[in-house]
């Protein structure tokens, strides 16, 4: 073989491993349980963004539970006002998203403080369904309480098939009422991966790939994520776009702890997921546009 082509063979290759994330997820469920009603308003993209590359992974029927605002005691530096607008954001991130994505029809979206037994029951289900060959993740994208309630609910013995997946202390040590290490007394395993902030929470201009996109589901999770980036109750999304706590997804999808997975996400890494399902599974065209009566 000619030595050009086969190094044109090699980077075409290559390129189109980095182009494409391998999605080898461990055995088991996922469950999320994020915040989006505390002072910073980063979840709004993280959960956008989680639902979506759930879904272009394919393994949107692997997430068993969903809950939201789980930050229990309101921080004085977000106003009662603001505190019930997010509670309405993060349900129209949650509900808006897998509704366009589709896919997500088995799952309740939950509130955990509107919703806050039902979340906990909820939770606690998962993990009663726990078993070595089916464990389940739970991914702790705000404070850890919600967590450690439904733990202290449900039997020590399915603990052990629970895995905790974190990735900034600023979670783990803001519950108002579980410590980090009262979590981890109860017999679940940490999975503890670098600070997603790094890579995922960006300047703003490089998501015009998706603020400029034609697909619809593509600009609508760039939307959600704006709405962070123009709040007004903390300063420092000001000019950014976050979605760092999809970080924990993407190292999840491509292995986690078992298989290698991706511990440090980029935006390349969300984008070429998304784009990659989106040219495959193209938008449906909408149904043609009604005709006008003529006026008699």
């Amino acid at each position: 073989m000619n030595k050009n082509i086969f190094l044109i063979i090699i980077v075409l290759l290559f390129s189109h491993y980095l182009g494409a994330q391998i999605v080898n997820p461990p055995k088991g469920r996922i469950a999320i349980v994020a915040d989006g009603n505390s002072p910073d308003p980063d979840d709004l993209g993280g959960t956008a963004i989680t639902i979506a590359i759930l879904k272009a992974a394919g393994l949107q029927s692997r997430l068993v539970h969903y809950s939201h605002s789980c930050d229990l005691v309101r921080d004085d530096r977000i106003s009662e006002k603001a505190e019930k607008e997010r509670h309405h954001l993060m349900q129209v991130a949650c509900d808006m998203t897998a509704r366009r994505w589709t896919g997500f029809e088995h799952l309740t979206f939950f509130d955990a403080i509107w919703q806050k037994e039902a979340t906990i029951n909820d939770l606690c289900w998962a993990i009663n369904a726990s078993t070595k060959d089916n464990p389940l993740w739970i991914v702790e994208a705000g404070e850890p309480d919600i967590i450690g309630m439904a733990l202290q609910k449900t039997p020590k013995a399915k603990h052990k098939f629970v895995k905790v997946i974190t990735h900034h202390p600023a979670n783990d040590n803001a519950g108002d009422f579980y410590t980090w290490k009262q979590i981890l007394d109860f017999g679940i395993e940490e999975v503890r991966i670098p600070d997603q902030n790094i890579k995922l929470k960006v300047p703003i201009a490089e998501w015009d790939w998706a603020k400029n996109h034609t697909d619809s589901r593509i600009q609508l999770i760039w939307t959600i994520g704006k709405l962070a980036e123009v709040d007004d109750v903390v300063r420092f999304q000001k000019g950014k776009w976050d979605c760092s706590d999809a970080g924990m997804i993407l190292y999840w999808i491509t292995g986690a702890n078992v298989h290698n997975g991706l511990k440090q996400g980029t935006v390349d890494d969300v984008k070429n997921i998304l784009l990659d399902y989106v040219a495959k599974n193209p938008q449906k065209p909408r149904g043609p546009k009604r005709k006008k009566k003529k006026k008699s």
